[in-house]
C-alpha cells in the first residue's frame, strides 16, 4: 500500500523472498551447530541460558527475531535490535581454563554468530533447490549488513559478499574447536527435551531435521564433531527432497503459525508483497 513502511529489507529484497521458505528451519539448526564450534561464543549461551529446559522457547525467540527484522516495520526491527543489544551488554561468560571473564557482546563473538547464521541460511537455501544467482547471493549478504548493525556490529567490518565471507571463515577456522559446550549443544539438538507425548514425533521428525542440518555442515565441522556425514552429493539430494516436501505445505497454512509476521506484512503492504522464492534467479 502506498506510504506503508516496508521495513529494513522490503518486498524487493532477496531476504524477503528467502526467509519465507520452510527450509530456513533446517538452516537455523545448521547455524546452531556451526556457532557451537566457537568456544568463546558457545560459552555465552551455555553460561547464560536455560536452553536445556526451554529448548523450544529459545528456538522460537530466535525465529521471531528473524521474522520481526525481516517482515516487521522499521521501528519494530530497530526495537528488536535494541532489545538484543541491551541483553548482550548485561551478559558475561568465564573461560574455565584461564578464569577470564568477558562480555558476550565482544565484536568477534557477535561476528561469528552473525556469519554462521546468514551463511547457513544462504547455503541451505541454494543447496535445497532455490535458484539464486551469484549476484543475488552476494546481494543477500550485503542486505544483512543491516542485521549485523542491529546486533551491535560495525557494518563496514562485516563480510558483505561470498568472497569476503569465505575469507572470514578461513581466518577464524583455526580458533574453532569442539569442546564440552559444543558436545552439550550437539546432544541437545539431537534430543531436545520435550513433553513425553511428543517424544515419538521428536524421534521421527526432529531427528531427521537435526541430522540433515548436521550433514549440511562444511567438512571441517564434521571433523571437529568427530561424527561422519553422508557424501556431499547425497546430502544435496536429501536437502532438495526435504525442500520439495516442505514447500508442498501451502504457504498460507505455514504462515498461520504465530506470530504471523508474513501475513501481517502483506496486510500492511498489500498482496503484491507476498514473498515467494520462485521470484529469485530470474
Amino acid at each position: 500500500m502506498t506510504g506503508a513502511d516496508p521495513g529494513l529489507f522490503g518486498p524487493e529484497s532477496v531476504t524477503w523472498q528467502l526467509h519465507s521458505d520452510p527450509v530456513m528451519w533446517i538452516a537455523g539448526v545448521r547455524a546452531l551447530y556451526l556457532q557451537a564450534l566457537h568456544p568463546r561464543a558457545v560459552r555465552g549461551v551455555t553460561q547464560n541460558s536455560d536452553f536445556r529446559r526451554d529448548a523450544w522457547g529459545r528456538l522460537m525467540r530466535t525465529a521471531s527475531f528473524v521474522g520481526t527484522t525481516t517482515y516487521g516495520t522499521t521501528d519494530a526491527a530497530e526495537r528488536a535490535g535494541a532489545r538484543v543489544r541491551r541483553i548482550h551488554r548485561m551478559l558475561t561468560a568465564t573461560d574455565p581454563d584461564t578464569g577470564e571473564r568477558y562480555g558476550v557482546d565482544e565484536p568477534a563473538l557477535l561476528m561469528w554468530v552473525h556469519c554462521a547464521e546468514v551463511d547457513s541460511y544462504l547455503h541451505v537455501a541454494r543447496r535445497s533447490g532455490i535458484r539464486l544467482t551469484d549476484a543475488e547471493a552476494d546481494r543477500y549478504l550485503a542486505e544483512h549488513l543491516q542485521s549485523a548493525r542491529l546486533v551491535g556490529l560495525d557494518p563496514g567490518a562485516v563480510p558483505g559478499n561470498r568472497a569476503e565471507m569465505a575469507a572470514y571463515f578461513d581466518k577464524v577456522r583455526p580458533s574453532l574447536a569442539c569442546g564440552s559446550e559444543a558436545r552439550e549443544v550437539d546432544g541437545f539438538l539431537l534430543r531436545p527435551p520435550t513433553h513425553p507425548l511428543l517424544v515419538p514425533a521428536r524421534e521421527v521428525l526432529w531427528r531427521r531435521v537435526a541430522h540433515l542440518a548436521y550433514a549440511s555442515l562444511p567438512p571441517y565441522a564434521h571433523e571437529l564433531y568427530g561424527r561422519p556425514a553422508p557424501a556431499p552429493a547425497t546430502v544435496t539430494r536429501q536437502l532438495r527432497l526435504a525442500g520439495l516436501l516442505l514447500r508442498r505445505v501451502p504457504a498460507r497454512v505455514r504462515w498461520q503459525l504465530p506470530p504471523k509476521h508474513i501475513l501481517r506484512a502483506m496486510a500492511r503492504l498489500g498482496p503484491g508483497a507476498r514473498p515467494a522464492p520462485y521470484k529469485l534467479g530470474r
